[in-house]
């Protein structure tokens, strides 16, 4: 029966062309609206490593000085050098990292290519193993290789396509800024999103060379991201050296239980208190450890604009299926006397209930088919925009299938008023008056 009312769908639409369009592009609008806005909602307000976001933690102590400080302040969200480097050597955590990004000149072993500057993360040696960076061949560094400064790096497969076609490329030699360096690993398609555990360069960045945190230190390699400072470390101190008064280092660990952060946590506040009583602290102990999810809600990586877009969409998408109700009343009525003659001859109301419940369905696949054109528009209008979000705004799969779920379902209760009132219809008062 099914594919019978279907049938009677589309004789429908032939029939009445120019009001099933109308109903098939209010629909397509409303859906357009809203899937491109919660495409938006949906990258940015995702879990970017689900299986493990509640282990991980990101630290912030109070290092700054008391001027503009009001007691309650958020701590600088970024830790010093000093600070990352004695966190790290307490090892107080499963996994602890600190890092920071940077812009790297490449030089390339083929002249044929010219050099260029590739994203950079400088870090300690759990970081793979912390936020499960998969590997395509090889492996990440030891704490031994931090120690000892090791020239070593490993490198993104887009950056392994590029240089080396794609190849097993470990062993081989990467010049970064001048300086050969062995590469050792090469990780396979990997890109979190947004990006979490630095969000000062943007929540799209997708690094394609790392190294130990020390190895770019010894070299004097520079960063990139925010950078905090509140004094003078002396003469001859640079803001990147150990010494200095700024706050630039990301510091994340990971713990496998709630009382293991509360035992971390109270070990940051211990370690705050003896830092003020050596004199490197001026304020009260004032640490942060947030969890993944409630990191990127404190950081706001959800824009208040964005959620407030996802209601108007849907306001929008309310006035479009007021409209196609309203059509889809107006068409009822035109077809009174086919439906009288269906009753007539022993249709029963249910089965011209499900009859135009069908054909509502049938107008919501094809605007869901175009709804989902505009919405591809509306997210490649929003990738040209300076927002900071802007190139996070792709559709993936459960997106797609929503768009279509969408607009059946808001097609389907668009369409149960005017199936009722077809199903109401008295077969005996259209016939008399035909």
């Amino acid at each position: 029966m099914l594919a019978y009312y279907f049938d009677l769908a589309l004789r429908s639409f032939k029939s009445a062309r120019g009001l099933s369009v109308l109903m098939v592009l209010a629909l397509a609008l409303g859906i357009g609206a809203c899937m491109t806005t919660l495409t938006v909602y949906h990258v940015l307000s995702g879990d970017p490593i689900p299986h493990k976001s509640d282990r991980l933690f990101d630290v912030e102590l109070d290092a700054a000085n008391t001027i503009g400080w009001k007691p309650g302040d958020e701590p600088t969200f970024q830790l010093t050098r000093f600070d990352a480097e004695a966190l790290l050597r307490a090892k107080h955590a499963k996994r602890q990292v600190m890092m920071t990004g940077a812009n790297v000149p490449v030089q390339p072993e083929s002249t044929a290519v010219k050099p260029f500057y590739a994203p950079a993360r400088y870090s300690s040696a759990d970081f793979f193993a912390m936020f499960d960076a998969p590997f395509q061949f090889g492996s990440g560094w030891d704490a031994a290789a931090d120690e000892a400064q090791a020239r070593v790096v490993v490198i993104s497969k887009s950056l392994n396509d590029q240089l080396f076609g794609g190849e097993n490329s470990v062993g081989r030699t990467l010049r970064v800024r001048s300086v050969d360096m062995r590469i050792i690993g090469v990780l396979k398609e990997w890109r979190p999103v947004p990006h979490f555990y630095d969000l000062t360069l943007g929540m799209a960045e997708s690094e394609q060379v790392f190294l130990p945190f020390s190895t770019a230190m010894g070299l004097k390699f520079g960063s990139s991201g925010n950078m905090n400072c509140w004094g003078n470390g002396g003469a001859g101190v640079g803001p990147r050296d150990l010494a200095a008064p700024c706050a630039w280092i990301q510091y994340w660990v990971e713990l496998e239980s709630a009382d293991q952060a509360a035992a971390f946590r109270d070990y940051l506040v211990q370690y705050s208190e003896e830092q003020r009583r050596a004199g490197r602290y001026e304020r009260p102990a004032n640490v942060r450890l947030r969890n993944v999810t409630e990191w990127l809600v404190h950081r706001q990586v959800v824009p208040g604009d964005v959620r407030l877009q996802v209601v108007l969409a849907f306001g929008f998408l309310l006035v479009c299926l007021t409209n196609t109700v309203g059509l889809l009343l107006a068409k009822c009525l035109r077809r009174s006397a086919e439906i009288g003659v269906r009753r007539a001859l022993g249709a029963t109301r249910g089965a011209i209930f499900a009859q135009f419940v069908t054909e509502a369905g049938t107008l919501g696949l094809a605007g869901g088919v175009l709804g989902l054109g505009l919405a591809m528009l509306g997210l490649w209008l929003v990738r040209q925009s300076p927002a900071e979000y802007a190139p996070l705004a792709q559709m993936d799969w459960p997106m797609l299938a929503l768009t279509f779920a969408l607009a059946l379902a808001a097609s389907l209760v668009a369409g149960l008023l005017p199936a009722w009132r077809a199903a109401t219809v008295t077969p005996a008062q259209q016939l008399k008056t035909q």
